[in-house]
């Protein structure tokens, strides 16, 4: 669960008890019953994994992931924290630092890099286009815009191939990135606009990097 703004809170209430979020914020729930009671107005950005299934056929695009990719494994989750599952938040007021790459956050299931907001649009001239050879990435605009481009690799095969892609979105907004479309995104408006990357399940190249996942201890690797 993600709490954007800094004045939200908001409760999870468990079978362990109640746990106060306060804004600006992450927070991982535990599998099994629980509630969230907003105590103030503003938004909450709620993410669930195909273990949710009612949630996941109930998703606007099911349709679009009914049967499997052939360059993206099924979803297995990885290991559980130590002493157990239980909710867990992180503040996002974190300071800049520039050896790592924005806010990464991961649980069991999920990983958030919750970017550096940018103000105005993006340079063009400091781009990085890149692809993922086997997961896909979901870019959640949560405020702004931004135009996510996409360029396929060609192959042997030419009726594999696609024009270029450039999609404008405004926020609110998701776009499925899959692989291994090579892609950058841009952001346009000229306010505050903030982008979140979200990888489930965690993204071990982050996992590897020293320092990147700033909540790591809370939850092991696989193989650890």
């Amino acid at each position: 669960m993600i709490v954007p703004d800094a004045e939200t809170r908001v409760e999870i209430i468990t079978a362990d008890g109640t746990t106060f979020v306060p804004g600006y914020s992450v927070a991982f729930v535990p599998p099994g019953k629980s509630s969230i009671r907003m105590l103030t107005g503003g938004t909450l950005v709620r993410l669930f994994t195909p273990k949710s299934q009612d949630m996941a056929d109930a998703a606007s695009n099911a349709e679009s992931f009914r049967g499997t990719h052939p360059n993206v494994p099924s979803f297995q989750p990885w290991p559980e924290p130590p002493g157990g599952f239980r909710v867990r938040w992180y503040t996002l007021d974190v300071p800049e630092d520039p050896s790592r790459f924005g806010r990464i956050y991961r649980c069991a299931t999920f990983m958030i890099n919750y970017l550096t907001p940018r103000i105005g649009p993006r340079a063009r001239d400091k781009v990085s286009p890149h692809h993922h050879d086997d997961f896909e990435q979901c870019s959640l605009a949560l405020s702004g815009s931004f135009t996510h481009h996409l360029r396929w690799p060609w192959t042997t095969n030419m009726n594999a191939w696609r024009e270029d892609e450039h999609l404008f979105c405004e926020s609110p907004s998701i776009c499925v990135i899959p692989p291994p479309s090579i892609h950058t995104t841009t952001a346009e408006g000229e306010g505050v606009n903030q982008l979140v990357d979200i990888f489930a399940p965690p993204r071990m190249d982050f996992s590897l990097k020293p320092g990147w996942v700033l909540n790591e201890a809370d939850y092991p690797m696989p193989g650890q």
